[in-house]
Formats: structure tokens, C-alpha cells, sequence
């Protein structure tokens, strides 16, 4: 195996540290909601509704982002989303309102994000990669880019804590340099052809896009997406605040943001090898209702440190393990070709929910004061979309069109 993807090494690299600086610094801007709430005295509901327009953005902008790197190339989408994301970051650093907030931590974040995360990332590891190692180095590039939150939640947390939420920021925005080479390394990827067309491949990027939505495995695996954004952004916008209600030590949110960058690491591994072996399908339904259970559990009681602790290290196994699986089934659907654009269409679906979960919950914790029915709503919902899954998985459904051929 490593002799063949030794080749790919460089680009699966700079892949993985953009997206896991990409990933691991937009996972840990929760830590600087309450101290920022507090001098900039902005509800918390502003504050998630700027994280909320961030997912949003992301999410409708990803099949645009996709599309451009069908048609231009990934290296230049992968660049101007590196700057977008700097700019978001000192605009956030320097805000004196709300609106500054939703513009820079909302706008030029989100549009950063749709050009850096794990849509374009996987997008590019799938292409120089041997078919049958597909989904192991899908896996492997989720894995180094769940680095980034372990890495960026205690520097932030130091630097907030010792010299306010704003020099966190700016601290984020100095490890954010380290995008702009590595999204030039990813870009390396526009010298690898496309495989020739399979039979019943998309010619044309028309053609791909009523093929995706015609295609019911990936309208139910889109649906169940939905709810995956929302249960994970609900958690990463609101676990330090909840934690904070309950009077624990503000650095346990940032330890427990990085023990799920840490256990990412270990899931997105396990699930990429998995992924080549079993039902993706079945897989992706099994970890939508695992993690929900876990997530009732640990909010039916009040947290301590080392509850809180054990149920990130869970949540973070099963956290970015969705990735692997959900690159794999579109690549097995629908072909290289246009991957970034479907894959784009099932992430439009999963930022929907994520705008849900991280203003939804800031808009119910204002209203009630708590976040009860916050997280009632969050597992009930995954429940019902992790049993659909794994029931529409194992109905033996296959695509649509032919399965291309390998690359």
C-alpha cells in the first residue's frame, strides 16, 4: 500500500493540513463566545447566529466552490478560500459589534470554509488515489485533518484567557497562515487527469446534477447529512457555554474540544478502513445513532470533568468518520469527474442543519434559559435519521447509473 500511494503523498499532505487547520480553528471560535457576548454586550444569540451564517454560507456555497474547481482548477478555489478565511479571522479580531462579527466570524469565514473543508480536501485526495486504497486514504486525510482542534482549542483558550478572546483570535489567524502553502501543495492535484468516462458517467456537469438528485440512495444519505451538521455544531457552538451554566472550569471546554480533535483522529482511520470493506451506507446510519444516544446521555446528567472528557473522546471517534464514508458513496455513485460538486450538494444539506443547531440552540437557550429541549430535539432527530439510513442501506438499493469504472 504504501508504495502506492507514495506518489500521492504530497498532495494528500498539503490536503490534510489545510483541512485541519481549516476545521480545527472553526470548531474552536465557541470558546471565545461567552467572553465576547460579555464586552461586546451582544445576546448570545448573535454570537451563533454569526456561527450559523458561517454554516450556512459554507454549506449553499460548496457546490459553487466545486463546480469552479471542474471548471478552473482546485488550486486557485483552494487559495482565494485560504484568504477569505484570514480576512474572516481579522475582521472577527477586530470587531466592535455584531454585524462585524456576522461579517467576519459569518461571511468570509463560511466562504473560506466551502473552499477549504472537507468537501474540496476529500475531493482532492480522492482523484490521484488507486481504487481500491480510496477509502483508506479518504480516512487517513480526515484523520491528520482532525489534528487542527486539538492543536488550536488550548492555544486559544491560553491566549483568551491570558490576554482576552481577541488575542485568541489573532493567535487562530497566525496558525491560519499555514493554509496558504498547503492549499498551493493541494492544488498540485490539476496536473492529475480525470479518469476517462465509465459507462453511465455524467458527461456533462448538467447531466451529473440530475443524476444526483434523481438518485434516492443519495437523497436519503443528503437527509440524514441534514442532522449530522446539526447534533455537531450544536455541540462545538454551545458545549463551552453549557459547561460554563454548570459551573465548570472554563478550560475543560477547551480540553474537551481537543479530545475530539484527538479521537477524530482514531475514527476518521478506523472509518475509512471500514468504509472499504462494509456497507458505507450502513456505517454512516450506525454512527448517526450511536452518537445520538451518547449525546442523551451525557445531558440527561449533570456534567462533570470526567463524564464531559469520556463522552468527547467518543463523540470525537465518531465525529469526522461520516467523511470518508459519505466521499466514498458519492465517488461510488456518481464517479471522479463531478464529486466536488455532488458532494457539495449532500454538504449544502449538512449546513442547513448546522445553521439549525447553532442558532436554533442559542435562540432556544434565550428564550428558556436552558438547553433541555435544545438537545431533546437533536437526539430525536438523529435517531430517526440513523435508523432511515442504516433501513435504506440495507434494502440492497444500489445506484442509479453503473458504478464507474476504477481509476
Amino acid at each position: 500500500m504504501k508504495s502506492q500511494l507514495r506518489p500521492c503523498l504530497p498532495l494528500l499532505l498539503g490536503a490534510a493540513v489545510m483541512l485541519s487547520l481549516a476545521m480545527g480553528l472553526r470548531q474552536s471560535l465557541g470558546l471565545f463566545m461567552a467572553p465576547a457576548t460579555r464586552e461586546l454586550g451582544i445576546a448570545v444569540a448573535e454570537f451563533t447566529f454569526a456561527i450559523a451564517i458561517q454554516n450556512l454560507g459554507w454549506g449553499l456555497l460548496q457546490p459553487f466552490a466545486g463546480a469552479a474547481a471542474a471548471r478552473w482548477g482546485f488550486r486557485p478555489v483552494l487559495v482565494a478560500g485560504v484568504l477569505s478565511y484570514l480576512v474572516g479571522l481579522a475582521v472577527m479580531a477586530s470587531a466592535q459589534g455584531g454585524f462585524a462579527l456576522l461579517v467576519g466570524a459569518g461571511l468570509f469565514i463560511g466562504v473560506g470554509l466551502a473552499c477549504t473543508g472537507s468537501g474540496m480536501a476529500l475531493a482532492v485526495a480522492a482523484r490521484p488515489v488507486p481504487a481500491a486504497l480510496r477509502s483508506t486514504a479518504l480516512g487517513m486525510v480526515s484523520a491528520a485533518g482532525s489534528v487542527g482542534a486539538l492543536i488550536a482549542a488550548p492555544i486559544g483558550q491560553v491566549l483568551a484567557e491570558g490576554w482576552g478572546w481577541r488575542a485568541g483570535v489573532w493567535g487562530f489567524l497566525l496558525l491560519g497562515l499555514a493554509m496558504i502553502p498547503a492549499a498551493w501543495l493541494a492544488g498540485r492535484v490539476d496536473r492529475v487527469p480525470v479518469p476517462a468516462l465509465a459507462p453511465g458517467e455524467a458527461p456533462r456537469m448538467s447531466v451529473a446534477l440530475r443524476q444526483a438528485l434523481s438518485h434516492m440512495p443519495f437523497l436519503v444519505m443528503t437527509g440524514a447529512y441534514f442532522v449530522c451538521g446539526l447534533q455537531l455544531v450544536f455541540l462545538t457552538t454551545h458545549l463551552p457555554s453549557y459547561l460554563a451554566l454548570c459551573g465548570q472550569d472554563p478550560m475543560l471546554s477547551a480540553k474537551a474540544l481537543g479530545l475530539i480533535g484527538g479521537f477524530n483522529v482514531l475514527g476518521s482511520l478506523f472509518f475509512g478502513w471500514a468504509g472499504g470493506r462494509w456497507n458505507k451506507g450502513a456505517l454512516l446510519g450506525g454512527i448517526y445513532l450511536v452518537r445520538s444516544i451518547v449525546l442523551g446521555l451525557y445531558f440527561t446528567w449533570a456534567p462533570t470533568e470526567a463524564s464531559t472528557l469520556v463522552f468527547a473522546a467518543i463523540m470525537g471517534f465518531l465525529w469526522l468518520g461520516v467523511a470518508p464514508l459519505v466521499s466514498g458513496l458519492v465517488v461510488e455513485y456518481f464517479g471522479l469527474r463531478f464529486q466536488a460538486l455532488i458532494q457539495g450538494l449532500a454538504f449544502m444539506s449538512h449546513q442547513l442543519g448546522s445553521f439549525l443547531g447553532a442558532f436554533g440552540g442559542g435562540l432556544l437557550f434565550d428564550l428558556r434559559g436552558d438547553y433541555v429541549l435544545a438537545w431533546q430535539l437533536g437526539v430525536g432527530m438523529g435517531l430517526v435519521a440513523g435508523t432511515v439510513q442504516v433501513a435504506y442501506a440495507l434494502r440492497g438499493t444500489g445506484p442509479a447509473a453503473p458504478r464507474p469504472a476504477a481509476a
